[in-house]
């Protein structure tokens, strides 16, 4: 966060604010919003971006399950559907991103900034894309009552009406006491009611296949005490903004997007080591048979390893849906 709260009024003035939700909302896809104008790899680094081997490891899995489809939710410039455009020409490719059609995408693959009605048979992929869904903020104050938190561009915060204030849609109190209570004075939260909503539409339009959304996050036992809300730029951590400038981003309640999807949560490592994604280095005999097959090879083995790392990219989280 860009500065603390901690030590707010038990009974916070009014404020003309927008809420964490609505500035987030416009900063990052607003008509002057961040993604429309600003390519995800330019700041930072997914999955996607890391290695081509997480592309091969979906293409495996389609070809498992008999799915020739995969849309890509939150697809940036379309580099994972690139990547499975070369590696199986068959399958049916959508990209759905709020950015306009890269212009040097294959034709072959499709691009929509809305979601499809119906996905027939197929696999739904959201790579870090949860995370960038809006959500409220709320914090405890001095008396102990739960305030949804405001924001200004600049990122002066302030508190607002109380969750259980009538103004306030009920939704909001029975998601956090069920996911994510909070008592302590200055402790926060983001309420995940929009992330379940948002993923839960992605698999209702999937008739039948598998849905993942592959996301940083936490569950009941972890959660993070004062919240996480973060900004990335050009490919540091920087303060956090909601001025359209910066990413705006927080860790995912996946336990709850579970829940209300029916899905199980797994490891990125788990679920690649399952497809066949293997960091072992090549052997060294082969740098003297094939030098330019042994440089290969290793840094497959390198990029598998980021891939898998267990303090890394491996701990991510897959929620994973099945239909029909």
């Amino acid at each position: 966060m860009s500065q603390t709260s901690l030590g707010m009024p038990a009974m916070p003035p009014p404020t003309s604010a927008p809420t964490w939700k609505q500035a987030w909302d416009s900063a990052l896809y607003g008509e002057r919003g961040f993604f429309r104008h600003n390519s995800p790899s330019d700041h930072f680094r997914t999955s996607v971006h890391a290695s081509p081997l997480l592309a091969e490891a979906l293409a495996r899995l389609c070809e498992r399950e008999g799915l020739d489809t995969v849309v890509d939710v939150g697809s940036g410039r379309g580099e994972l559907l690139r990547s499975l455009h070369a590696i199986d020409p068959s399958l049916h490719l959508l990209g759905v991103e709020v950015a306009a059609r890269p212009a040097d995408l294959p034709e072959e693959i499709g691009w929509s900034p809305v979601l499809p009605a119906l996905v027939e048979t197929g696999l739904v992929f959201a790579n870090e894309w949860l995370d960038n869904i809006p959500c409220h903020v709320v914090e405890v104050a001095e008396d102990g009552s739960v305030h949804i938190v405001h924001v200004d561009s600049d990122g002066s915060e302030s508190l607002g009406a109380r969750v259980d204030d009538a103004s306030v849609p009920p939704s909001l109190r029975r998601w956090l006491e069920q996911w994510w209570p909070v008592s302590e004075p200055g402790t926060r939260a983001e309420i995940g009611t929009t992330r379940d909503r948002a993923w839960s539409d992605v698999v209702e339009r999937l008739a039948s296949g598998i849905a993942i959304a592959a996301d940083y996050g936490h569950t009941r036992q972890d959660r993070p005490p004062f919240g996480s809300l973060r900004s990335y730029l050009h490919g540091q951590e920087v303060d956090v903004l909601p001025d359209g400038s910066r990413d705006v981003t927080a860790s995912v309640a996946v336990d709850a997007i579970a829940d209300v999807v029916q899905g199980t949560v797994r490891t990125q490592r788990d679920m690649l080591l399952e497809l066949g994604v293997e960091s072992a280095r090549p052997p060294l005999d082969l740098a003297t048979s094939d030098p330019s097959g042994y440089l290969r090879e290793l840094a497959r083995a390198g990029e598998a390893a980021e891939l898998l790392a267990r303090e890394g990219l491996g701990r991510f989280s897959w929620v994973v849906a099945r239909k029909g």
